[in-house]
């Protein structure tokens, strides 16, 4: 059997890029410069994960695609118009992730699951089917990649809708009532890059885990019942 090359974990960025984000484009932007600046300082992280960035509004743009950061010189910007398709998004998820597993096998690699952060101002478009989108892609009976899916609500987002979108409960954030949208945006890629970065020393250190840190200023979105 030949030798792999090593272990990797795909690490997308879902991100709203609908108009109610425009105030916030900036603020998107520079959490991802930030987070590309982290992980040139942690290249032992680095080399275990390929990064893409993904923004969806009525449909989805693909900015970046099974990234090794440190070949990257700077991230695509975000940019943010039209409306919130979370149907889109999930379509996207579920047509690209297996393809990329299957890419990063071919070249020889060990491939763990993908790990989805989702990040939403609003609540999506209405009268979209984005929930049977969704099942298809988290069902692992179904799509043998389906990703854990860490998903954080700032601004009008719903902490139902959140827990919907998220795969575990622990993996639902919404930003605190009153929250600035900037701020949050900001702590979003802060527990972001330390997420990777503590998951990539994980695999670099022969203990493959998914490392999740909730961000500062959210709280863990539970349900009314």
């Amino acid at each position: 059997m030949a030798e792999t090359l090593g272990q990797l974990l795909p690490v997308y960025v879902l991100a709203d890029e609908s108009g109610s984000m425009h105030p916030y484009v900036g603020d998107l932007n520079a959490g991802l410069a930030s987070l590309h600046r982290a992980m040139l300082g942690e290249p032992m992280a680095a080399a275990k994960v390929r990064f893409s960035v993904l923004g969806f509004a009525n449909s989805v743009t693909e900015r970046l695609i099974l990234a090794d950061l440190r070949a990257e010189s700077e991230l695509p910007r975000l940019t943010a118009s039209g409306g919130t398709s979370y149907e889109a998004a999930f379509t996207a998820l579920l047509r690209r992730l297996p393809q990329d597993v299957d890419t990063l096998k071919s070249q020889g690699y060990r491939v763990h699951r993908p790990a989805v952060f989702f990040l939403s101002d609003g609540q999506p478009n209405f009268g979209e089917a984005w929930q049977d989108r969704h099942r298809e892609l988290t069902d692992r009976s179904v799509t043998k990649a389906a990703p854990n899916i860490i998903a954080c609500g700032i601004g009008q987002a719903e902490a139902e809708t959140i827990l919907g979108v998220a795969t575990q409960s622990e993996f639902a954030f919404i930003s605190v009532p009153g929250a600035q949208l900037g701020e949050s945006i900001a702590q979003f890629f802060t527990a972001l890059t330390k997420s990777v970065v503590e998951s990539g020393n994980a695999m670099a250190s022969g203990q493959p885990e998914l490392v999740v840190e909730r961000p500062e200023g959210f709280r863990l979105a539970i349900d009314e019942v």
